[in-house]
């Protein structure tokens, strides 16, 4: 399998890399790793035409699972790039996969992997794939 570039992602953003962001170890936290995913994620929510606001109406977007593989250590200073993307549409959920990309390093740090879940606000409960959502996915993803 070929290795993931940032080009591979339809969506990406980018972030510095503050001296905060490192723990003990000298290098960033993994969980900051996750809030620069979560970011790129609202960013992709946005360009779908997602209701983010998290109330009833519309469905909105619940994160029903995450993992994340640290490939690389990133340390101060540096700025990395987030790629984010669909890879799975399934009846109720979609898999989507964030690429982190050390600018410094000219590499991949991280990938990381979300299981991403309709869900009613409202009723708490989760409901089928939005028809809206699988169109907007379909046409940032390029798929037929």
């Amino acid at each position: 399998m070929a290795r993931l570039t940032l080009e591979d992602f339809k969506i990406s953003t980018s972030f510095p890399v503050h001296w905060g962001d490192m723990d003990a170890a000298q290098h960033v936290n993994n969980l900051v790793y996750l809030k620069w995913t979560e970011t790129a994620r609202l960013f992709y929510f946005e360009e779908m035409g997602m209701d983010v606001s998290f109330k009833g109406g519309e469905a909105g977007p619940i994160l029903a699972w995450q993992d994340c593989k640290y490939t690389f250590p990133v340390t101060y200073p540096d700025t990395v790039h987030v790629g984010i993307r669909t890879v799975q549409i399934l009846e109720d959920r979609f898999m989507m996969e964030c690429g982190v990309f050390s600018e410094r390093h000219n590499r991949m740090v991280a990938l990381a992997k979300q299981m991403i879940v309709p869900y009613d606000f409202e009723a708490l409960q989760k409901v089928s794939m939005p028809e809206a959502w699988l169109a907007a996915i379909r046409r940032i993803e390029g798929m037929a």
